[in-house]
């Protein structure tokens, strides 16, 4: 396979996705800030928390229209750029994006009509059951796709039909609620929370800076500051489940994530390193220039595997092979290639027999076949290099995501403590501070991608389809034009959505009582 077109079609991807986050986590975070606020005005009748409301649902919406359109060209691309994958185990992945679409995004469509134009239309009970019925269905849409996503990272739920080539799923329910999929699901939408939060809350305190919208900004700060605390300590909690899951099913995520290529027992985590550029997994060498543990021995086995005396494998071992203190065995890359290829040539030989109407041969090989098609992808590798990350992406963004998420604990806390005593508009930095957790926020969201992502490569399918058999055979000149197209427009959108929701916000939420802030 041209190496030129798989990097172009990983590109073109990427690209896509990462625009289509910006959008996503901002509409599910203001979603859950925007239902509270109505449920205060719902309960208080107070027209203030109208006003509240009204101004997030605004640039809710302005954010939500732009994701829509980058979302859909991103579900396009599986079947443009990624037809093989597409054809490999469509029957499988498809199922949580058609139940996304015709569900999820049902719900939203019908009742944010309801949100955005039933104000003083319908009653005041109809009006916040919409808004929460929409915004569960945009967080259903996050549930679907994440099924689907999880289900790349931990393949369950399916057989493999040799008539067909295909992979067919047999079992729903393994696919829809797999331990994998419901992690990753209360992590990523708790993450959105808190980029919202960080949003209400810097937005707010440049109001304050400017000393505009004072009473406003500070009841906007008092939900979202809370809302944004709870969110972060439950999203560190659903991170070290998740940890757990890459830990036993991801093991060479998780070495990347770590920096980690010789395993040990009572193996410790990196708080700050400096890795070297020209490391080699098997050249015994100290991958870092520096580092610094945090200092707990052992945590990192105790966090992968609730056991501080626990085995944690790195790249080497992996590659070579290992078992885990609770006696499960691992093979090498050896093993598992040698196992893919069997299981490769025991489909060409299934294939030929039914051409030939060979039922004895068709039972041998289907034997064959079902014996080792656990590792059926590392059949297309030739080299254990091939199997491993970007070590050095994967392992950076990891912690600056993992930085980042205990500093936003502390600011939160501090926020909303400072927020209950009356006293946030005299603390500038911290306000100032809040204003930069904007981008902050963002970075730790799209890291938290990146690491899940590439820390996967060179996967499409954990163990069964690596990307370099995943792509469509087309023209790379089609893929890089496409890939400068998407590039412009997306730009275009992010330009538009962002003058958009400047305006808005230098107009400010509407008036309601001038002698009380507004």
């Amino acid at each position: 396979m041209d190496v030129a077109l798989i990097g172009w079609s990983r590109a073109q991807f990427a690209l896509t996705a990462m625009y289509h986050w910006v959008f996503v986590p901002l509409t599910l975070g203001l979603g859950l800030l925007m239902c509270i606020y109505s449920t205060y005005y719902y309960k208080t009748g107070d027209e203030k928390w109208k006003s509240t409301t009204r101004f997030w649902q605004k640039l809710f919406a302005i954010n939500f229209a732009v994701g829509i359109a980058t979302g859909l060209i991103l579900e396009f691309e599986f079947g443009t750029n990624w037809s093989n994958y597409s054809y490999f185990v469509g029957d499988i992945f498809g199922a949580p994006l058609a139940i996304e679409g015709i569900v999820a995004f049902f719900l939203e469509a019908t009742f944010f009509a309801v949100v955005f134009f039933g104000w003083d239309r319908v009653s005041k009970k109809f009006h916040l059951a919409s808004t929460w019925i929409a915004v569960f269905g945009a967080t259903l849409s996050a549930w679907w796709i994440l099924v689907a996503n999880s289900w790349m990272q931990y393949p369950v739920g399916m057989h493999f039909n040799p008539e067909t080539a295909r992979n067919e799923m047999n079992d729903f329910i393994a696919v829809a609620f797999s331990p994998v999929a419901i992690n990753k699901f209360l992590h990523t939408v708790l993450s959105c929370w808190v980029l919202g939060s960080a949003f209400v809350v810097g937005l707010s305190s440049w109001y304050l800076l400017r000393k505009r919208h004072i009473d406003f900004s500070i009841r906007s700060i008092k939900i979202a500051a809370i809302v944004g605390l709870t969110a972060t300590v439950l999203t560190a909690l659903t991170g070290h489940y998740s940890g757990q899951k890459v830990a036993r099913h991801q093991p060479m995520k998780l070495a990347a994530m770590e920096g980690l290529y010789n395993g040990k027992n009572k193996a410790d985590i990196v708080g700050f390193g400096v890795l070297k550029s020209d490391k080699v997994y098997n050249d015994g060498k100290d991958p870092f220039v520096f580092k610094i543990d945090v200092p707990i021995p052992g945590f990192l086995s105790f966090m992968s595997f609730d056991n501080f005396n626990s085995f944690v494998p790195g790249i080497q071992d992996i590659i070579d092979g290992y078992t885990l203190s609770d006696g499960t065995v691992y093979p090498s890359y050896e093993e598992k290639a040698a196992q893919g290829k069997l299981a490769q040539q025991a489909l060409r030989d299934y294939r030929q027999a039914m051409k030939d109407n060979d039922e004895e041969a068709k039972i041998i090989n289907k034997a064959v076949l079902d014996e080792n098609i656990k590792y059926f992808g590392y059949g297309f590798f030739n080299s254990p290099e091939e199997t491993i990350p970007p070590v050095a992406l994967t392992f950076y963004t990891f912690h600056i995501m993992v930085a980042l998420g205990l500093f936003f604990i502390a600011f939160f806390a501090i926020v909303w403590y400072l927020n209950k005593k009356g006293t946030l508009q005299k603390v500038k930095w911290l306000l100032w501070l809040g204003v930069i957790s904007i981008p902050l926020a963002y970075i730790t969201s799209q890291s938290g991608w990146i690491v899940a992502e590439v820390g996967r490569q060179p996967w499409s399918i954990q163990d069964v389809l690596p990307l370099s058999h995943s792509v469509s055979n087309i023209p790379v000149a089609n893929v890089k034009t496409t890939f400068f197209i998407f590039l412009g427009i997306f730009t275009i959108f992010l330009i538009a959505d962002i003058g958009i929701m400047i305006n808005t916000i230098r107009k400010g939420p509407e008036a309601v009582d001038e002698s009380k802030g507004y």
